[in-house]
């Protein structure tokens, strides 16, 4: 077992090339762990192949900080890839989920830790947003076409801040992709998801990985994808066994 087995909540952290951004988390995250005494908290930083310093910076900060933790992946696999390490990696009875880029604030998982004993998902529902007119217009086509082609009824499934649990998260189908569509997943699982109004914030380091591109295409093939998922996915429980010592 590994050591996030030690905590109630391991926050994935994937990065890919965000140097810019590592001091800022670090000072962000650590304020966050200290504060969450009554719910133990760990991080987790997915190094995605990055090819700056983020690495070393990273190693730097776990080095110095005795609940911080990393994973390197050999080359870089995108977003889903390294979510789905971080997860692979968990073993506390929770994960949270955010960002790099601190476009939302670790202090807000505050408001979420609420609601974990009574919801298999709780995640944010980002608040005036400070995003540029194509990223806002490029995510609202998005959502709305995902909604209408999922029937999950989430608001912000781009949100990045969410808890879910472990357990749940380690049967999730993963894809590329997978990222957009976490709360749907989990309610092929008869999962409940529970939204919350967080704040968001303007990037102030480091560059945006996406485009209007990848913003619109690769989630509309995505959907298709989920609909065929749907369709054929398979939901077993076990009552009883004995495989336990």
């Amino acid at each position: 077992m590994n050591r996030t087995a030690d905590y109630q909540l391991t926050v994935i952290v994937p990065v890919y090339n965000e140097e810019d951004n590592i001091n800022a988390l670090e000072e962000r995250l650590s304020a966050f762990v200290s504060g969450s005494a009554g719910f133990p908290a760990c991080i987790l930083f997915v190094n995605d192949g990055s090819t700056d310093t983020s690495r070393a910076k990273i190693e730097e900060v776990c080095g110095r900080q005795n609940s911080f933790f990393f994973i390197n992946l050999k080359k870089n696999g995108g977003l889903s890839a390294a979510m789905k390490a971080g997860i692979d990696y968990t073993y506390s009875p929770y994960l949270g989920y955010i960002d790099a880029d601190l476009q939302t604030a670790p202090e807000d998982f505050n408001l979420l830790i609420p609601y974990v004993g009574e919801y298999t998902m709780v995640m944010g529902i980002r608040q005036n947003r400070k995003d540029s007119f194509i990223k806002g217009i490029s995510s609202k086509i998005a959502n709305s076409f995902r909604r209408f082609m999922t029937k999950d009824g989430i608001e912000d499934t781009g949100c990045p801040l969410k808890i879910l649990r472990t357990d749940y998260a380690k049967r999730i189908p993963l894809f590329t992709g997978m990222h957009r569509f976490l709360p749907a997943l989990l309610m092929l699982q008869n999962g409940t998801v529970k939204q919350v109004p967080v704040r968001h914030f303007p990037r102030v380091a480091g560059k945006s990985k996406y485009n209007l591109a990848n913003r619109l295409v690769g989630p509309f093939m995505d959907c298709f994808a989920y609909r065929w998922m749907m369709k054929r996915y398979i939901n077993y429980g076990v009552s009883t066994n004995n495989l336990d010592k």
